[in-house]
């Protein structure tokens, strides 16, 4: 009688643990989007909106260099090239051949998967700093083809790229606006947490921490190499259709340096190289940093790049491992509490 009621109780308590475990997962979402969705309420003015944008603009970008950069390993700083790809497409999709924004995001989205895959070329016979020069190589030349190509504004900038409308309704304040980027930029987190608890994430590590190894494991190195390059090529290309459509809807050349370059580079090593979460607050931290150093542009490299010198130096995993270094710490007190009362 025992063993049968235990039985006939165990797929009850089974189903009570997973969804006590789905609750969990689902809580900081929650919480999160509560926070989300009414803060551009609390912004003074349409500036702070417009920072607000941004944030979740670079956060988006940041996730991005961070599947190529954090799981898979690759070193890569060409992303703010791959960012300019899909900003320009979007804008001549939309005003060259009068395609709508709905249609143009995922265009520009396309195109920049195409040239993720083949920045990720020169992965198969590099590696380290030869790589990191393949890519910063790669990303100057955008930009002066840019620079230099008057169907794309050449040195002048790109201007007249319309809003995005939602059932008619334009998308053209800072406002409006945040409640589009919004909701991107948490579906590209969750994609990037759900991808990284996959067996796509586990074979991105295995790259990460051993190529070589990760190949005689039967992981077709070259595959997901490519294929990390294109995910992030996929956000960064997210990224900058979404910037390129903002209000003023203006891109220049000049968005697309190295100064940006080493920006994006430090909102990953900041927050974490590796750690989803810490890439997002080292977008936030280093968005208002960059904000509030502008009047110093000609010392914005020697700053970000001093900053990025010393997070190496004493903080090497970042804010995302110290992070886990609490929470592993904590466990461990717990442990020796738990040891202790049962002494």
């Amino acid at each position: 009688m025992t063993d049968k009621a235990t039985f006939e109780q165990a797929p009850v308590t089974e189903g009570a643990m997973m969804r006590a475990t789905s609750a969990r997962h689902l809580m900081p979402w929650l919480i999160g989007l509560a926070v989300l969705v009414p803060l551009p309420w609390f912004a003074v003015n349409d500036y702070q909106r417009f920072l607000l944008d941004l944030i979740l603009i670079n956060v988006i970008l940041a996730v991005g260099l961070n599947i190529v950069k954090g799981f898979a390993g690759q070193v890569t700083v060409g992303h703010i090239a791959l960012m300019a790809i899909g900003a320009y497409t979007s804008a001549v999709l939309a005003t060259k051949f009068g395609a709508p924004f709905w249609i143009a995001l995922p265009g520009a989205m396309l195109v920049t998967a195409v040239a993720g895959a083949i920045v990720g070329i020169p992965s198969f016979r590099l590696e380290g700093a030869y790589l990191a020069l393949a890519t910063l190589g790669l990303a100057e030349s955008v930009r002066i083809f840019i620079s230099a190509t008057e169907y794309l504004g050449a040195s002048v900038g790109y201007s007249d790229i319309p809003s995005p409308r939602l059932f008619g309704y334009p998308l053209n304040t800072f406002l409006r606006y945040y409640y589009l980027v919004m909701p991107l930029a948490v579906a590209g987190v969750y994609f990037s947490f759900c991808m990284l608890r996959s067996n796509i994430g586990r074979a991105f590590k295995a790259l990460r921490e051993d190529p070589l190894a990760a190949a005689a494991s039967g992981i077709d190195v070259r595959r997901y190499k490519t294929l990390a390059f294109v995910m992030s090529a996929l956000y960064a290309g997210c990224a900058g259709s979404l910037a390129a459509h903002m209000t003023p809807g203006f891109l220049h050349p000049n968005n697309y340096t190295i100064v940006e370059m080493v920006t994006v580079l430090l909102m990953v090593v900041l927050g974490g190289i590796g750690h989803v979460w810490g890439g997002i607050v080292g977008a936030i931290i280093v968005t208002i940093i960059y904000d509030l150093t502008r009047d110093y542009h000609e010392y914005q490299l020697l700053i970000f790049g001093f900053v990025i010198v010393l997070t190496v130096m004493f903080m090497p995993t970042g804010i995302g491992g110290l992070f886990d270094r609490y929470l592993v710490t904590r466990g461990f007190v717990a442990i020796r509490k738990a040891n202790k009362r049962a002494a």
